[in-house]
C-alpha cells in the first residue's frame, strides 16, 4: 500500500508507465468525411470494384473498407457464384427439389444426397421433364 502511494507521487508513476494509462491509445482509422464519402459512393454503386476503388482512394485493404461499410450496415454480400458463374447449389437443395418433384418426404432420400452435385443435377433435370 505504502509502495503504490510513493509511485503515485513520483513523477512518472512506474506502475502507469508500462500500460501508458492516461495517454491515448489509438487514434481512428476512418474520419467522418471519409465515412460519408465511403458510404456515398457504395450506395451509388454497391459493387467490389467501388470497394477496390475506395481502397486505393484511402490507402487502406478492401477488406477494412468492406469491414467499415458493414459495420455501417450499408455493404451487401456478393451472391456466391460457380466458376461458370452458376449460382452455386447445395446438394440439399438438390434432393429436396426432387422430393417434391416425387411428392415424397425428403428423409425418405436422404441418402441421395451422397451422389456426385453433377449426378443430382442430372436427375433433378430428368424428373423435371417426366412431370
Amino acid at each position: 500500500m505504502w509502495l503504490k502511494k510513493l509511485l503515485d507521487f513520483s513523477t512518472k508513476p512506474l506502475y502507469n508507465s508500462r500500460y501508458n494509462l492516461g495517454e491515448k491509445m489509438a487514434s481512428k482509422n476512418y474520419t467522418d468525411e471519409m465515412v460519408s464519402q465511403m458510404v456515398e459512393n457504395y450506395q451509388e454503386q454497391p459493387s467490389m470494384d467501388t470497394v477496390h476503388e475506395l481502397a486505393q482512394a484511402f490507402g487502406k485493404t478492401s477488406r477494412s473498407i468492406i469491414a467499415k461499410l458493414s459495420r455501417e450496415g450499408v455493404y451487401k454480400a456478393q451472391p456466391r457464384t460457380t466458376k461458370t458463374g452458376e449460382p452455386v447449389v447445395r446438394k440439399d437443395e438438390l434432393v429436396a427439389e426432387m422430393a417434391t418433384i416425387l411428392g415424397i418426404d425428403e428423409a425418405n432420400i436422404a441418402s441421395v444426397a451422397k451422389a456426385t452435385k453433377a449426378d443430382l443435377k442430372f436427375l433433378v433435370q430428368r424428373l423435371s421433364s417426366f412431370v
